[in-house]
């Protein structure tokens, strides 16, 4: 499975010196109009055509066009120039391919919306079926897919010849921005292709855990268990790679699903740990009660004493209050924003949702929720356990059996503190009762024995509030101090992954901590944050700009007398074509790929389309 434009880089090691460290071009590279073209060189376009004669609507040897050129580079006066001089907006080349095919390589949108205004068809496909938007989704190009798709209505899961939608590619080469937004499209995640595979199938074979991740939470158990046309699952795709990360992923998914919704304990996941943990608060509350304040072995309380011991009781109680508050309350799920789907047809799945959030339209992905379909704000996430996205999500507690978020962690914060409390109190008055016991042996040994055999209640009481102390304690020490600093605990477990959480330098920085006193005045005051980012004034280096024109060279293959370079092909047989242009050539914005991040210099090389059987890769 290949795609694909080749971008090869400029080198200077392929130009030759004149002695003074000056790079030497050929002349006759540079007087041609595909070379202006690509180089948006609008002057020697003009010159080229009204005085010299060229031609703007002839491609060149090997069938490719100046409009392709200029559209790959989003040369966008160029572009219009050839257009204005006759050039045919749908022109094809060789396998196909048209200029906004071209123009989706490095989501060049100026001349995308160019060429669509002067009638470009969206919806044309090459020889291999290849249509913008799986040209978009192979490199990545994410805000070229969103606004082709939403402005220009284009097709965000139509198949190719082979059967593979833009997500098959998307998840195929590893963009989870891509992945997320034609997931959150309405893209079908369960297409399988003419060899049987499903996006997680190709993801696996490649090895992409990220977008294997975003592929199965938006997923269900019946995706983990597809079989493509060999019977292997995705999970045994990736073993038979060796991707050992990835199968051991998918393979932990599918047991977490089967668990979630199958047999006793799929049930009892849905009412979490709540109830039990009621039992046991209440099981101590009583044992405390009848073995330590009322027991008829022990001396009476005096008033200050019994004052503190029916404190703790009191503060257990208001404990499980704000515990049942924070059980029952709504964490901030985020109610899907959906217009009625009756209004719409089958063939016009953006209408069914809106998607004109500003969190797209500055491209921050990560915000796009593929399974509730919402865009969700910076700092919620998708709860696998209860299904729902959660506004300032913190975690999923299974003993209170519900997320904390936004509008239930203060009384998650509460309740930790009183509990802790009433736990410090009751275990101070059990151990003072049985320590001033007058009946109790002098010598430590005969003492244990003593309390074992008279005071069983209150020793199993502390024995069991010492490992619960513990443990309530360290939590709420924790839970303080994200209060204190205005964090959450997903935020601190994923600090290297969220780009909001990162400064200048790459190091940790949060937005949102307004210092410790005015965070817990807030979060005691209000019950929650603000997500009021911290804006500081930095200073912007000014950088020169020099125009190194003259240091740009074009690397070149020569093969049977043109200008070649090879890529895949269904034969294995290279082909395609050459033309440089400066470094000045704008790159697209786009996902992070499963490659290196840089993009080199240098021109596509055509869209040589092919396609290879898993078992060439």
């Amino acid at each position: 499975m290949s795609s694909e434009i080749e971008i090869e880089e400029i080198t200077h090691n392929s130009a030759a010196g004149n002695g003074n460290g000056s790079i030497v071009v050929d002349e006759s590279l540079k007087n041609d109009v595909y070379t202006a073209a690509a180089y948006g060189d609008l002057e020697k376009l003009r010159n080229l055509v009204e005085s010299e004669g060229c031609s703007v609507t002839k491609p060149d040897d090997l069938g490719y066009r100046a409009l392709q050129w200029a559209a790959l580079n989003n040369r966008v006066a160029a572009a219009q120039y050839i257009l204005q001089h006759g050039a045919d907006v749908n022109a094809v080349d060789l396998t196909g391919q048209t200029a906004l095919h071209w123009s989706a390589v490095r989501g060049s949108l100026q001349v995308a919306d160019l060429l669509l205004e002067e009638g470009a068809r969206v919806n044309a496909a090459d020889i291999y079926g290849y249509q913008t938007t799986h040209v978009a989704a192979q490199y990545g190009q994410t805000a070229f897919l969103f606004h082709i798709v939403t402005k220009w209505v284009a097709d965000p899961d139509v198949p190719d010849n082979e059967g593979r939608s833009p997500l098959h590619w998307a998840a195929y080469k590893g963009f989870a921005d891509s992945i997320r937004l034609l997931l959150f499209l309405d893209a079908h995640r369960g297409r399988q292709d003419k060899e049987g595979c499903t996006p997680l199938h190709w993801s696996a074979i490649r090895g992409n855990l990220e977008a294997c991740t975003v592929l199965v939470q938006a997923g269900k158990k019946d995706d983990l268990m597809v079989t493509d046309n060999t019977g292997l699952t995705p999970a045994q795709l990736a073993s038979d790679k060796n991707h050992w990360q990835v199968a051991f992923f998918l393979g932990n998914a599918r047991k977490l699903f089967e668990k979630r919704y199958e047999g006793t304990f799929g049930r009892l996941s849905k009412l979490g740990l709540a109830p039990a943990l009621m039992c046991v608060i209440f099981v101590l509350l009583l044992t405390y009660i009848s073995s330590v304040i009322t027991a008829s072995n022990l001396p009476k309380l005096t008033a200050s004493s019994a004052l503190f011991a029916w404190m703790g009781v009191l503060f257990a109680c208001s404990g499980l209050v704000l515990f049942y508050k924070c059980s029952c309350k709504d964490p901030g799920f985020i109610k899907a924003n959906r217009k009625d789907s009756k209004d719409t047809t089958d063939d016009e799945p953006l209408l069914k949702m809106d998607i004109s959030d500003p969190a797209l339209l500055a491209g921050n992905w990560t915000q796009l929720c593929a399974t509730c379909k919402i865009v969700r704000p910076l700092r919620a996430k998708h709860c696998s356990t209860c299904e729902r996205c959660v506004e300032q999500f913190d975690h999923h507690c299974p003993w209170v059996s519900n997320c904390i978020g936004k509008k239930n962690k203060w009384d998650f914060v509460g309740f930790l503190v009183l509990e802790v409390v009433a736990m410090a109190l009751t275990g101070a008055v059990a151990l003072t009762r049985i320590v001033t016991d007058p009946l109790a042996p002098s010598s430590f040994g005969a003492w244990l024995q003593h309390v074992g055999n008279q005071h069983t209640g209150v020793f199993l009481f502390l024995f069991s509030e010492f490992f619960l102390f513990i443990g309530v304690a360290a939590l709420t020490v924790i839970q303080i101090s994200q209060v204190g600093r205005n964090i959450t605990t997903n935020e601190m477990a994923n600090m290297m992954r969220y780009n909001y959480l990162r400064g200048p330098g790459g190091r940790f920085r949060n937005p949102y901590d307004h210092g410790c006193k005015k965070n817990c005045s807030d979060f005691l005051i209000n019950g929650y944050n603000e997500d009021i980012e911290i804006i500081e004034s930095e200073g912007i280096d000014m950088m020169q700009i020099s125009n190194n024109n003259n240091n740009t060279v074009l690397k070149l293959n020569m093969q049977n007398g043109g200008v070649t370079a090879g890529h895949p092909h269904p034969n294995g047989n290279g082909h395609g074509h050459g033309h440089g242009h400066s470094s000045g050539c704008s790159h697209g914005t786009h996902s992070k790929p499963n490659m290196d991040s840089s993009v080199p210099l240098g021109l596509g090389l055509g869209l040589g389309r092919g396609s290879r059987s898993r078992g060439a890769l």
